[in-house]
């Protein structure tokens, strides 16, 4: 990924969603999230798909239950694309607590994410991946 002024500042946004998920600061990842917000869960299976008020919901229950999380990025690539919006392509390592059968239990997930960003004013917001 290209050191440019440009990258510089997705990434700064991208970080303030990363350290909102860490802090589990709900209020802010709404803010962060474009009110055209909707992710498709990968398929064709509309049952999983999320829109703006989907991801409210989720963030403000489920979201909640963990009750301790470390989220790491690497980001590899940030691509503007023609349609205004920017492809923040990137690895991420997750470790969360949840309630379980037996107290709280530690998950972890590392897998590769795209974060869609489209522009506002002189930020961005998030319309996909969160």
């Amino acid at each position: 990924m290209d050191d440019t002024s440009d990258n510089r500042k997705v990434i700064n946004f991208c970080e303030q969603y990363r350290h909102a998920v860490e802090e589990k600061n709900v209020g802010m990842l709404i803010k962060l999230a474009s009110p055209h917000y909707f992710e498709d869960g990968g398929n064709t299976n509309a049952e999983d798909d999320i829109d703006y008020d989907g991801l409210k919901d989720y963030l403000t229950s489920q979201f909640l239950k963990t009750t301790g999380i470390r989220y790491e990025i690497k980001y590899r690539q940030v691509t503007p694309t023609e349609k205004n919006q920017i492809f923040v392509d990137y690895t991420y390592s997750a470790s969360y607590k949840m309630p379980g059968a037996k107290g709280d239990e530690w998950h972890h997930t590392i897998a590769e994410n795209r974060l869609v960003l489209v522009p506002e004013g002189d930020t961005y917001k998030i319309l996909a991946g969160m």
